[in-house]
């Protein structure tokens, strides 16, 4: 099985059967589980998951946890892998391996049941800290400690990064559809169909405050979120206190009360 998706190489020498975790699977959870696999290795468990709904028209969800163990081209028994991911051009490790099956297997699965009309993508989360900086201040040099967190957020970190772990905060499940839109040449993300609504632009002069405010409730309009929706924006991106206190007043004017800055 694995074979046939990696087009013939012996990419794992010894993965788990597809067939027997699919019927544990039918065997043991309802259409609307989550299965976890803490050793996903080759991505077996996935798989098996993503085949058992386009059977039954389930609607089950996997989380696969891999460390990224690297593999190493000089030992006989890694060398077809660690190959494999240079011909990709993905970094010697298991998990890229584990990515990698999950993709073939979804294409493949769609190619097998084109009627099937579930999810069969992913998401990859890697664990780190916090994107926002902790305070920890130099007690000999407060005035420098206060400047350096003028800026609450860590400057390596992606908007991706700042999202997601919004979305952790906030109990947001993390596989939410997420849209994005331009609004006065501000980039504004759509997280859960409008329950977060999130601006991480760098910077928002006293111009720009109307117009994206009003291009904000307007989208909020158009996605007529069921529950109450939060704003959260950058707050070392306004120009000032009052381009800051202005846009929060005309979000809340329009119903919008739950504003937030980080």
């Amino acid at each position: 099985e694995v074979k046939s998706l990696f087009e013939g190489e012996g990419v794992f020498d010894n993965p788990k059967p597809v067939r027997l975790l699919s019927r544990c699977i039918e065997l043991t959870t309802g259409k609307d589980d989550i299965i976890i696999d803490f050793f996903a290795g080759s991505g077996t468990t996935g798989h098996a998951v993503l085949g058992r709904n386009a059977g039954d028209g389930g609607n089950r969800r996997y989380i696969l946890v891999q460390l990224p163990e690297p593999l190493d081209p000089a030992n006989k028994d890694q060398k077809i892998a660690a190959d494999f991911c240079d011909k990709l051009g993905n970094p010697r490790t298991i998990a890229e391996l584990t990515k990698e099956r999950l993709r073939r297997a979804g294409k493949k699965i769609r190619d097998e049941n084109p009627m099937f009309a579930g999810d069969l993508g992913f998401r990859v989360f890697k664990l780190d800290s916090s994107n926002i900086r902790a305070w920890e201040p130099d007690r000999d040099n407060l005035a420098a400690t206060l400047a350096e967190h003028a800026e609450h957020l860590k400057t390596d970190r992606t908007e991706a990064d700042i999202l997601f772990e919004l979305l952790l905060k906030l109990g947001l499940d993390l596989t939410v559809p997420i849209e994005q839109k331009t609004i006065a040449a501000k980039t504004v993300h759509s997280i859960g169909a409008g329950t977060l609504l999130v601006c991480l632009a760098t910077q928002i002069t006293a111009a720009e405050v109307e117009p994206l405010a009003l291009g904000i409730v307007e989208w909020h309009k158009q996605l007529t979120p069921a529950g109450e929706t939060q704003v959260v924006f950058r707050d070392s991106a306004f120009a000032d206190d009052v381009a800051k206190t202005n846009l929060t007043a005309i979000l809340q004017q329009y119903g919008l009360e739950n504003v937030r800055s980080l």
